[in-house]
């Protein structure tokens, strides 16, 4: 599949390209992530003025109206570049979230700062045990006058330090495993009762252990619909995913065969081995065969399409599958330098091997495909 863009597309890449070549070369991500922060303020709000916060949002909520497609443009650019700021979590997972579930006056007051670039957000979902599984919810929310208080606590919820609200899922009706029981509250990250544990990631970005002692929230949508809404999130937060996983591999591609037409042993480079070549055409092929999915499922959630949900799958599978093998070959292909921290490759690696837990492990996806299958 080879997606023809517009005008608009065309010059949204470029532009973003421009700003990533200019302003965020591997050396000035390598100081952003070593920072006390771990992610750069002016560099969000450059994507801000830029417009990259407002593309994937309609234009009845103040967007630009580009959807996945955008979303799609600008994740695989931020692939290529290893870009650390919180733009799947704020705009493609939260910023969605509220669109797609958030009354009129939730939208009007929460996704003008999130394409202004004055707001971050989080999703805290994941809990200890729930195993990717969005129904596995034992955190409990009870109405209390107009608000609800939440009481439980969250695991891994990326980008959480950084954030100023997080959605959460709680459980308002059901056991631990019912579907119809799960809704969602936007929480003040800075709200008494609040305790955030921060941690740093593998590939450099900020998460955190989040305990909720009776902490009031605000209900988001309408009760009981949160795991519905959180599937429909998945899929677009998966697309994003996929994109900037195939950025990365095109890198890994383009860096390997770059070294092995310089790199020699026994007096010449080794990209004249034909075991080698042979390896190196494997990366292609499972670049080719991810770019793809990547485009046929961007195009599936424009469209809506039914069935998007078994695709989010497949696609999160193949692509994870193709981002580790890639990323196995380039370390290996580049013997020691491949493992050092001055390196490039190392934090692709560190960055795929991320991408691949977000939202569900390649393994998950598979089975969860056959699953949607079996009943299609």
């Amino acid at each position: 599949m080879d997606i023809q863009f517009t005008e608009e597309q065309e010059l949204l890449r470029s532009s973003v390209q421009r700003l990533l070549r200019d302003q965020y070369d591997f050396d000035a991500r390598r100081k952003i992530v070593a920072s006390e922060e771990g992610f750069g303020r002016r560099q969000w709000a450059e994507f801000a003025e830029l417009g990259l916060l407002a593309a994937p949002f309609s234009e009845a909520v103040g967007g630009l109206g580009g959807g996945p497609l955008s979303t799609m443009i600008i994740m695989q650019e931020f692939g290529r570049h290893l870009v650390v700021e919180p733009f799947v979590e704020t705009v493609v997972v939260a910023g969605g979230l509220i669109e797609q579930a958030g009354s009129d006056a939730q939208q009007q007051a929460f996704i003008a700062d999130i394409i202004a670039g004055t707001k971050l957000w989080a999703l805290a979902w994941t809990e200890k045990g729930s195993r990717f599984d969005l129904a596995t919810v034992t955190t409990t929310a009870r109405r209390d006058g107009n608000d609800y208080v939440l009481t439980g606590e969250k695991t891994a919820v990326l980008a959480a330090p950084w954030a100023d609200y997080l959605i959460v899922s709680a459980r308002t009706a059901g056991h631990r495993h019912d579907r119809g029981g799960v809704s969602l509250f936007v929480v003040d990250r800075r709200a008494a009762n609040l305790d955030l544990l921060s941690f740093r990631t593998i590939d450099g970005r900020r998460a955190a252990e989040i305990s909720l002692r009776g902490v009031r929230a605000e209900l988001l949508g309408n009760e009981g619909e949160g795991v519905a809404a959180l599937e429909a999130c998945r899929n677009r937060a998966i697309g994003a995913l996929c994109a900037e996983a195939v950025g990365a591999i095109g890198e890994l591609n383009a860096a390997t065969l770059d070294y092995s037409k310089t790199r020699k042993q026994f007096g010449v480079t080794i990209g004249s081995f034909q075991v080698l070549q042979h390896r190196m055409v494997d990366m292609f092929i499972a670049h080719q065969e991810a770019l793809s999915l990547m485009q046929h499922l961007s195009l599936s959630l424009s469209d809506d399409e039914a069935g998007v949900s078994r695709l989010a799958s497949g696609a999160k599978s193949k692509i994870g599958y193709a981002g580790k093998f890639v990323a196995d070959q380039a370390v290996q292909l580049h013997g020691g330098m491949g493992m050092t921290d001055e390196l490039n490759v190392g934090h692709y690696f560190k960055r795929i091997s991320s991408i691949n837990i977000q939202f569900g492990d390649p393994a998950y996806h598979v089975l969860r495909y056959a699953q949607l299958d079996a009943v299609a």
